[in-house]
């Protein structure tokens, strides 16, 4: 019998790794995902390991271990995997790439109307006619998230700077990382997080003193990507002499832990719950269990008689949210997302002896999270 060590918070876990659709019996072992470790990976021994981004993958958790097979993650980000140890290890991954793409595109888009509503007229000055600038979306990385929230802004008749150094220059992929700094009305970061000794471009505290510096003051600044990206100390700096300055950060550097001297300087600040949408993470359980087929069902080791299963048709309830309403009806958008309560809910938490939230109260917002709905898009 196969047994799955998983971190709970895996949307829909039980109803997609069961005996009833595995076809045999299974041993599903569920906990909080900063609780794997290799002691109990020694206890349990199992044959894969389904974590998010909380779990860190790598040779000190899995040194005295022979029975993992598999590591699914059901994230898009993956600087929490050692993929180069998995592989000598002979050890498959996978992760939920693109699962949330949609879901963080309109966390961003909740975002910038919040603090701009008048950006829904397709134009900075609140103007809509030909002579208006249009209003320009700063992107950086362009992978899945990034060229979707393109394809928003297009649609909303935006003008988009994208910078992606991995990427050819494309319609999207359009500017230098000190055009989009300097010419952005609002900049938003989705990039894996990467150091020098990982990458030629890392993206460890991109966003510092000089690249604060050559924004505008009027500039949004939004972080829903990984939080080292941005230094923490350096914005803290910043947001002390400009504070006009909008950021919003859903993700910090030393999270699960978010100071309250950097909380009360933010515009808006979130949980790490772009991506929390019942689609985006019952995608992302499906795109695991898919990978975990491939492994252990009829194609793989055998060990499941199984071949595939699509569940999320019959596991997602019918949705009302559409994006082209919403458009023709902007006041709708609480409705649709209310990012001010999530927002409150952080702030409540913070400890006021500790002058922070603290890492069981971040935690807890997340895993007790009510899952809200992606907009269905349509051009």
């Amino acid at each position: 019998m196969l047994t799955i060590l998983a971190d709970s918070n895996i949307a829909h876990l039980h109803d997609y790794f069961n005996e009833h659709i595995l076809q045999q019996p299974i041993n599903v072992i569920a906990v909080a995902g900063r609780d794997i470790d290799a002691a109990m990976i020694a206890e349990y021994q199992p044959n894969a390991l389904l974590i998010r981004s909380v779990t860190p993958i790598n040779a000190e958790l899995l040194k005295d271990n022979d029975s993992v097979k598999y590591v699914g993650s059901a994230t898009i980000g993956t600087d929490h995997v050692d993929q180069d140890y998995l592989h000598e290890r002979g050890i498959y991954f996978s992760n939920a790439a693109g699962c949330s793409k949609h879901s963080v595109a309109q966390y961003v888009l909740t975002a910038i109307f919040n603090l701009r509503p008048q950006y829904w007229l397709s134009d900075n000055s609140g103007i809509n006619d030909s002579q208006a600038v249009p209003v320009k979306l700063g992107i950086i990385g362009l992978g899945n998230i990034g060229s979707t929230l393109a394809g928003y802004a297009a649609d909303l008749g935006w003008q988009v700077l994208g910078y992606d150094p991995l990427l050819p220059t494309s319609d999207i992929n359009n500017a230098s990382f000190e055009q989009l700094l300097t010419q952005s009305d609002v900049i938003s970061l989705h990039v894996p997080l990467t150091r020098a000794a990982d990458s030629d471009y890392p993206t460890y505290h991109l966003i510092d003193k000089q690249a604060l510096a050559k924004m505008a003051n009027t500039t949004i600044l939004i972080n829903s990507a990984r939080g080292p990206v941005i230094s923490e100390a350096e914005l803290l700096l910043e947001l002390e002499q400009n504070p006009q300055r909008q950021v919003v950060l859903d993700v910090f550097e030393h999270e699960p832990i978010v100071p309250a001297e950097l909380l009360n300087k933010l515009t808006i600040a979130t949980p790490h719950i772009a991506g929390y949408t019942l689609e985006g993470k019952l995608r992302g359980t499906q795109i695991i269990f898919d990978k975990f087929l491939t492994v252990f069902g009829p194609q793989g080791s055998g060990e499941v008689a199984i071949q595939s299963a699509y569940l999320m048709d019959e596991l997602l309830p019918e949705n009302p949210y559409r994006w082209q309403q919403l458009k023709q009806a902007p006041e709708q958008l609480a409705k649709f997302y209310d990012i001010k309560a999530d927002d409150a809910l952080l702030r409540e938490s913070i400890n006021s002896e500790a002058q922070a939230v603290l890492a069981k109260k971040f935690d807890g917002l997340r895993k007790n999270y009510a899952l809200r709905r992606e907009w269905l898009f349509e051009r």
